[in-house]
């Protein structure tokens, strides 16, 4: 396959090079972004690179939007969703080449992310209908008291690289669906995707200033959102650092946050776990887009009696991985996002391996941003992979002996975002699912994330959730009705 033909969209019109202000696609006056392909470290894009004006012009094009889009009725606004899934599903493998070209993950896993994340804008469609409200007993003669939920207002998100889809319709779905306006920052690294799936939403007929969308400093766009009164909900998925620094600075305005911030995910597997599945778990929990995932199983604490069994199992299966080119099919994992995300697998690697880690799949770099899939056993519990996210192709396997001990181990973080654990015991499940300290916990599986159910973690892993009927609430507000003289 050429350079020429990499990539390659049926729609063209979906490589977009502006931004979206009040129903306005704009330009800026500043050295624009480039957005390179993490496999070919090629520049094959531009998008703006707009500041703290063009962040004020789009919450001020939010906020006039607001009004009609809230009076909306609920179907009115499902109807406009399920109008832009139709188009994102016209338009799959197109996004999909998107995802891949920026970000770097293969082809296969763009149309996952994409069929994830089209999906929360199916459900949402329909969820708009069921914001129900509340009437409570009056404790006196003559009243009648209710509960209603109504849209909190303009809302932000600001969305990372590694899901450039998925991270921005969980957001966007059910600000919408509730009645909400929204400014959308996605990461430079992968802008391209978000533009284009705001071009399909102005297709689909979602009003001027409805969804705003914006390129640039994240500093000044960032420093617009948190500072302004009219923002009243900020979503942000991103690193636990830049999430405390957003709370701190939306402190003064008293706004409504989401946060689903950095993870530290364990995996434990124990004795009476059935060895294929818990080796398929690793696989997925661990390799799923490179590890670059905030619930990528971090550590991999496996029990004495199937610890040999399960490193040779799944040794086996690492061996078999190739790190390559995402539009290649022979191509189990893409690239890393950047050099520092590779800079920081080799650390991890090098420090359990001086701390007398074994090498048992995997291991070398290839050139550019390339690391090939890689397995360490008998990792001592103090390695830096242990107690910092990774974020890479790199597994670690540690051991421990009683259940109390995985569960020591697992809940040593100040992290809480996901866990798992393979067992067939119906005890030891109920047991350990109850102790870990997590917002989820995958049970026989790597696999737990859906529209249908709550995404969210504890700790420092953040606040709130997205998904589910869970995640429509986080856009309205509760406002009580107390009617008397009945």
């Amino acid at each position: 396959m050429s350079n020429r033909q990499r990539g390659a969209l049926d729609n063209t019109d979906l490589l977009i090079a502006k931004n979206l202000i009040g129903g306005k696609w704009i330009g800026g006056n500043r050295a624009p972004i480039a957005v390179d392909d993490p496999f070919t470290l090629d520049d094959f894009a531009e998008v703006p690179n707009l500041g703290e004006d063009e962040a004020r012009q789009a919450v001020a094009a939010a906020a006039e939007a607001f009004p009609a889009w809230a009076a909306k009725t609920a179907r009115e606004r499902g109807a406009i969703l399920r109008r832009w899934f139709e188009l994102l599903v016209a338009n799959r493998d197109d996004i999909a080449r998107l995802i891949t070209r920026e970000n770097g993950k293969t082809f296969t896993e763009a149309q996952g992310e994409f069929d994830y994340g089209a999906g929360f804008m199916e459900f949402y469609a329909d969820e708009a209908t069921r914001a129900l409200g509340e009437t409570i007993p009056a404790p006196v003669p003559g009243r009648r008291l209710y509960a209603e939920r109504e849209p909190i207002g303009v809302a932000a998100a600001i969305t990372p690289w590694n899901f450039p889809l998925a991270m921005l319709t969980r957001k966007v779905g059910p600000a919408l669906a509730a009645g909400c306006t929204m400014i959308a920052k996605p990461a430079s690294a992968t802008p391209l995707t978000a533009l284009a799936f705001a071009r399909l939403g102005e297709e689909a007929g979602v009003p001027a200033g409805v969804f705003n969308i914006l390129t640039g400093s994240a500093r000044e766009i960032g420093g617009v959102l948190t500072a302004s009164p009219i923002v009243r909900k900020l979503s942000f998925t991103g690193s636990t650092e830049i999430g405390v620094q957003l709370y701190r600075e939306s402190a003064a305005t008293m706004k409504k946050l989401g946060l689903e911030l950095g993870g530290n995910a364990p995996l434990l597997v124990f004795d009476d776990a059935d060895l294929e599945v818990a080796v398929e778990a690793a696989m997925v929990a661990k390799f799923r887009n490179g590890g670059q995932s905030c619930i990528a199983a971090n550590r991999i604490y496996v029990q004495d009696g199937i610890r040999d069994r399960f490193v040779e199992a799944f040794g086996a299966r690492v061996s078999g991985m190739k790190a390559g080119d995402g539009f290649d099919p022979a191509s189990d994992i893409g690239p890393l996002i950047d050099d520092a995300g590779k800079a920081k697998v080799a650390e991890h690697r090098d420090d359990a391996l001086e701390r007398g880690a074994r090498l048992v799949a995997g291991g070398t770099e290839a050139a550019g941003r390339l690391f090939a899939p890689t397995l360490l056993a008998d990792v001592p519990a103090d390695a830096q992979l242990a107690h910092e996210e990774t974020f890479g192709p790199l597994a670690g396997v540690i051991g421990f002996a009683t259940v109390e001990e995985a569960l020591r181990l697992a809940n040593a973080t100040e992290f809480g975002l996901a866990a798992y654990m393979c067992s067939e015991d119906p005890k030891t499940i109920a047991r350990v699912s109850r102790g870990l300290e997590s917002g989820m916990v995958g049970i026989n599986t790597g696999l737990i994330s859906t529209p249908h159910a709550p995404f969210g973690g504890v700790k420092m892993s953040g606040l709130g959730k997205e998904g589910s009927h869970h995640g429509l609430a986080e856009y309205l507000s509760i406002k009580y009705l107390c009617k008397a003289g009945l």
